[in-house]
């Protein structure tokens, strides 16, 4: 019967309206949350067989529609490990800091991580960030960074800190031309072992000859001081000849001085080989010997001492680096990111995270900024998709329709009352 027909219609349309007003709700109440995704309903039309001349009422139905990719606006953050995207893709994360095959890959974009007690870096909804260990280079250790099973759990305390061996020395030094033979000049150069220990260098000059210097180094805490290699022969004595225009012509008769060796530090640490940079034959960009008084214009060398680890940087191709007190960073792991064919048909899962499905088809890994996927916005946050006064729009009409559904309902059942009192 027809009547019926329409009142089963109104309550489809209750049924449809309220689900749509669930949606609502639900975006209203996350307009905080980083990383939401906002959900509308999408209605559609119930039809039953109808004939020419007879009319059966059928309903509605409301779908939740997801718009997982859409993009939220960047907010800035003081917090260095929060992390947006700009772009397509997810993070990818786990809910075990040590992750097995079987434990289950959840994706998201609600970015706001910080080290737990044990230097993880965690969500407060509980999701571990994954990433590829890299080398200092930022290349991925990983044999296959296709699979979930290259990725870890970022751990910024894994490290602990950083000290490198001075391996290069650049001078910049005048040896006044109005020196007579005999004169001593002396150049002192701090250098660090591969434990990060600073040592003196000591640099003699002594002229020999019109145009002609002898320079002797000296390391009080070295065992051996050779040229070359260690044990190529005791002593760094290097003769340097200048031209007439002031510039290094030879050293030793080559075009660069030897290298200088050491061996057997007091403080145990490995042997040193240390290139000797005094500069260009025929450039005045190094030692020089010139009217002016003996000056030293630099010394550059470059190692560093220990430094201890102090915070992370991350940058938009989602390389990871620690930073240490010494002014050093070293680059840890690498932060990809998932796409997918449909991102609005994964799954919702709590605290803003979604799983695969059929409909959202299987993830590629990718790192940022490649084939589609997006960068990384260090320091900021995605915020909610929602728009308060979208939604405050959907909600009037939404109760205005269940209003009017509500009403069909109530006709039917005046028609219905009408029919019955036509019995009596």
């Amino acid at each position: 019967m027809s009547l019926f027909g329409a009142m089963f219609s109104g309550v489809s349309g209750l049924n449809a309206e309220a689900q749509s007003l669930g949606m609502i709700s639900d975006n209203i109440s996350n307009v905080n949350t980083v990383g939401y995704k906002t959900t509308s309903a999408a209605f559609s039309t119930l039809v039953t067989d109808q004939t020419v001349n007879f009319y059966a009422p059928g309903g509605v139905r409301s779908q939740p529609v997801a718009t997982v990719d859409r993009q939220g606006l960047m907010q800035s953050s003081s917090n260095a490990t929060d992390l947006a995207i700009s772009g397509q893709g997810f993070f990818v994360a786990t809910t075990n800091p040590l992750p097995t095959v079987t434990d289950r890959r959840y994706y998201t974009r609600a970015g706001q991580f910080a080290a737990d007690a044990t230097g993880y870096l965690k969500s407060p909804a509980g999701y571990y960030l994954q990433g590829w260990r890299t080398d200092k280079n930022g290349v991925p250790l990983a044999t296959d960074t296709s699979t979930l099973s290259g990725l870890e759990t970022i751990r910024v305390s894994s490290v602990s800190g950083s000290a490198n061996a001075t391996t290069k020395v650049e001078f910049g030094v005048n040896l006044p031309a109005a020196a007579t033979v005999g004169d001593v000049e002396t150049t002192h150069a701090q250098i660090y072992d591969s434990l990060g220990v600073s040592h003196t260098a000591t640099l003699t000059w002594t002229k020999t000859a019109a145009n002609r210097w002898t320079v002797v180094a000296t390391v009080p805490d070295a065992t051996t001081v050779d040229k070359g290699a260690v044990g190529a022969g005791a002593g760094y004595s290097v003769n340097v000849v200048f031209n007439g225009d002031g510039t290094p012509a030879t050293f030793d008769g080559a075009a660069t001085p030897p290298a200088l060796a050491l061996g057997g530090w007091t403080s145990g640490a490995n042997n040193s080989v240390i290139t000797m940079n005094m500069g260009t034959a025929g450039v005045a960009d190094g030692v020089t010997q010139f009217s002016s008084t003996y000056n030293v214009a630099f010394i550059n060398q470059d190692g560093v001492q220990f430094g201890n680890f102090f915070g992370v940087r991350v940058d938009e191709n989602g390389i990871v680096s620690a930073l240490y007190d010494n002014g050093q960073t070293a680059k840890i792991y690498k932060i990809p990111l998932a796409t997918f064919p449909d991102p609005n048909g994964l799954d919702s899962q709590n605290g803003t995270a979604f799983s695969e499905s059929e409909r959202s088809g299987t993830f590629t890994l990718r790192a940022p900024g490649d084939n589609g996927a997006g960068k990384i916005a260090p320091s900021s946050l995605e915020a909610s998709t929602t728009d308060l006064a979208t939604e405050f729009t959907h909600m009037i009409i939404a109760q205005r329709a269940y209003s009017a559904s509500a009403k069909t309902i109530t006709t039917a059942d005046q028609m219905l009352d009408e029919l019955i009192q036509i019995k009596r």
